[in-house]
């Protein structure tokens, strides 16, 4: 998997790139076109914000392997039962908002085995807008865990958010808290769970991808 221990997300690197050369060739040429100074500090400080936006933090995962662990860092818009739409059971939900400013790496939820995943093409609404679950673009991951139980996670592409990342593939074995890809630029997660599982969050809870405990499997 990528990203396992570089400070920065590697699907940041070429936007580092373009901006850190603009911000240099800028500040070059400020010596005889002082005016480009303004110019220079907007793209230095966008540079800031790139590598701000991609940082790729370690994190120490709970030892409990019944515990579900937050796929993303952010804030629950959703918690409760609704019927998810790869196998048409009733489970339960939790989505996950990432702003701008959150880690926008993503993290696996369970040790467990790659399943499936599914593709959805579509829109690119507000992620908030719960008509973005079954109408934005997005991409499930199937998981299944050793003791049975089955979870998936979506990746939901939203207003901002043009690229989503996953680099897991059916059948690959993934680790609880493993990073397994990232969607640029705001998006959000959502992750069903087992009917039976013991819910440990609530709306408006934060969550820290790979950290925060969503529930505990029966």
């Amino acid at each position: 998997m990528r990203n396992q221990n570089t400070p920065v997300a590697l699907e940041g690197i070429p936007f580092l790139a373009v901006a850190g050369a603009a911000t240099l060739v800028l500040i070059l040429l400020t010596g005889r076109f002082p005016l480009l100074a303004v110019l220079a500090v907007l793209a230095l400080v966008l540079t800031l914000f790139i590598a701000f936006f991609f940082r790729n933090p370690q994190r120490l995962t709970p030892a409990d392997e019944r515990s579900v662990v937050a796929p993303a860092d952010g804030v629950v818009i959703y918690c409760g039962p609704a019927r998810e739409e790869y196998s048409g059971e009733e489970m339960l939900k939790i989505s996950i908002f990432m702003s701008v400013f959150n880690v926008h790496i993503n993290r696996v939820p369970v040790t467990g085995r790659v399943a499936d995943t599914f593709y959805r093409s579509g829109k690119f609404l507000d992620v908030r807008d719960e008509r973005a679950t079954f109408e934005n673009e997005r991409l499930g991951m199937v998981l299944d865990t050793v003791a049975g139980a089955r979870l998936v996670v979506v990746q939901v592409a939203g207003l901002i958010a043009r690229r989503i990342v996953c680099y897991a593939k059916e059948g690959d074995s993934l680790r609880r808290g493993e990073r397994y890809g990232l969607i640029r630029f705001g998006s959000r997660l959502d992750v069903y769970l087992p009917l039976t599982t013991e819910l440990k969050v609530a709306l408006g809870n934060k969550t820290v991808a790979g950290e925060t405990v969503l529930g505990i499997l029966a």
